[in-house]
């Protein structure tokens, strides 16, 4: 029995090993296979990574040559910059040096006219002791009577002199000054060129489609109402396709209004108790725009100190507008130049500053309190310590107070700078149409006048005399007689230049 079990055990054995022998030769060709297929596929990844790598790094290359390309140009770019910069300062260097050398000889021509005063004074002083000494001789008079004729003469004589002296001055004195005052104010108005600024004053917001009409109305009216009411502006609702229009005579309620109104549309909920949320929520955006624009003004502007609460009233600007300039950038504009205007004249350039920037705070709250604009900007100004130069600034530059600085004098001036260049303000229709028929009337007013034409938007009016009437002579007092009038008649921006034209023409004919 024991035999049997051990030959099993055996026969098992060589079984298994006879199994074993049979797997491994059946399954090593496939084993082969697998390991050639996993070869070939690890080859392939191989080359497919060195072509990608390939064009990674082309791709990286490319990149790089452009990077440099564009940073040659801006570095290019750059230094031609600097060489315009470099070229302007030559030229404002050449421009001062040329001024100084015509100073150098007006104060020249000035030692000469003060020689020669010196030795007609000295000439005068010998014909007195002259005329003493014959009258002494001559006449029988006294020391004293003698005295006294003589100075009556020289007196005579120097007063002629002295007064044909100080005409040519004078006239030479008017000239510079008028020069000077030219140049200074083109200089400040060239330094302080912006763009056009003109804005409308209506706000209109758009719909998607004339169904929200409905939806903003409401059931009988109830939306609108209640936005009317919450907001304090008129809702117009008419039959403009796709739009409703903001009213109000406040320029920051009909800013929240609008604001509220847009997001109410994007929104889609229109009901009053949304419609109060999103109209205070438009308040507090408002107020923080509002804030921000005050800061960034008095940023540009250069002008530091002011108190939070004035730097708040100054933003309310930005939603200002007077004749379609916005005053925010009306005042800061103003401010710049009267910097340049007062660095100029040598005076205090920040009080100057401050006063430009400042003087039409009035114009945020004048539709709330009683009162012109300037007085109200002093006074709210005054509040906070703001300096008695920069409040007279603001109170004068109207003249509704007497100016009491140079620096007020700037204000006024840069106020009429800013407000005067072209495109800083547009006019209406019928306001210029009856200016250009003002200054052609009193132009043909005048004897002598033929006919007369307004040119480039009232700023030249240009006359045709008859020659028979006006000789050259008179053409000059005509130009200079119709300035004064409508200097004296007329309110306008800017100057207006007056033209007189006389023609005298031959006519034959050949036959």
């Amino acid at each position: 029995m024991p035999g049997l079990w051990i030959g099993i055990f055996v026969g098992l054995i060589i079984g298994a090993a006879a199994a074993a022998a049979a797997t491994w030769y059946f399954l090593k060709p496939r084993n082969e296979e697998a390991l050639q297929q996993f070869n070939e596929e690890l080859a392939r990844r191989r080359e497919t990574a060195e072509k990608e790598s390939e064009q990674i790094l082309n791709t990286a290359a490319n990149e790089a040559k452009q990077i440099r390309l564009e940073a040659e140009k801006v570095i290019e770019k750059r230094y031609d910059d600097l060489a315009k910069a470099e070229e302007r300062v030559d030229n404002r260097s050449a421009a001062q040096d040329r001024q100084a050398a015509k100073l150098e000889q007006r104060e020249q021509k000035l030692n000469k006219r003060q020689s020669r005063l010196d030795k007609s004074f000295n000439e005068l002083t010998q014909q007195e002791e002259e005329q003493q000494q014959k009258l002494q001789e001559i006449a029988n008079m006294t020391v004293e009577e003698a005295r006294g004729v003589l100075l009556a003469e020289v007196e005579k004589e120097s007063r002629q002199d002295m007064a044909r002296v100080m005409r040519e001055i004078e006239d030479e004195t008017r000239e510079t000054a008028d020069a000077k005052a030219r140049n200074l104010i083109a200089m400040a108005m060239q330094r302080i060129a912006s763009d056009q600024v003109a804005e409308m004053t209506v706000s209109v917001v758009p719909l998607p489609s004339e169904e929200m009409k409905g939806r903003i109305i409401g059931r009988n009216g109830r939306n609108i109402r209640a936005f009317e009411q919450a907001a304090g502006v008129d809702i117009v609702v008419d039959d403009t396709p796709e739009a409703v229009t903001v009213s109000s005579f406040d320029p920051v309620r009909r800013e929240i209004a609008r604001r509220a109104l847009e997001k109410l549309i994007t929104d889609g909920r229109i009901h009053p108790a949304r419609i109060e949320k999103l109209i205070k929520d438009a308040g507090k955006e408002v107020e923080q725009v509002i804030k921000e624009a005050g800061e960034q003004a008095a940023y540009e502007a250069n002008v530091h100190g002011l108190n939070p609460q004035i730097l708040r009233m100054l933003g309310r600007l930005k939603y200002r507008t007077s004749y379609g300039q916005n005053q925010l950038h009306h005042s800061v504009e103003a401010a710049k130049i009267a910097s340049v205007l007062a660095s100029e004249l040598g005076a205090n350039v920040e009080m100057a500053k401050m006063g430009a920037l400042l003087h039409d705070l009035g114009k945020a709250m004048d539709h709330e309190q009683e009162g012109t604009h300037a007085m109200l900007g002093a006074e709210f100004a005054k509040r906070f310590r703001v300096p008695p130069i920069v409040i007279n600034a603001i109170a004068s530059h109207h003249h509704e107070v007497e100016q009491e600085s140079v620096e007020a004098i700037i204000v006024e001036t840069a106020d009429a700078i800013s407000g005067a260049r072209p495109g800083a303000r547009r006019e209406s229709l019928e306001n210029y149409i009856k200016r250009v028929r003002t200054l052609e009337d009193i132009a043909t007013s005048y004897e002598g006048v033929e006919s007369a034409y307004a040119l480039q938007a009232g700023r030249e009016i240009r006359i045709l005399v008859k020659p028979g009437a006006i000789d050259d002579l008179g053409a000059m007092r005509l130009s200079k007689d119709i300035a004064r009038t409508i200097e004296d008649s007329m309110q306008y921006p800017g100057q207006i230049q007056v033209t007189v034209i006389r023609e005298t023409r031959a006519v034959g004919f050949a036959k």
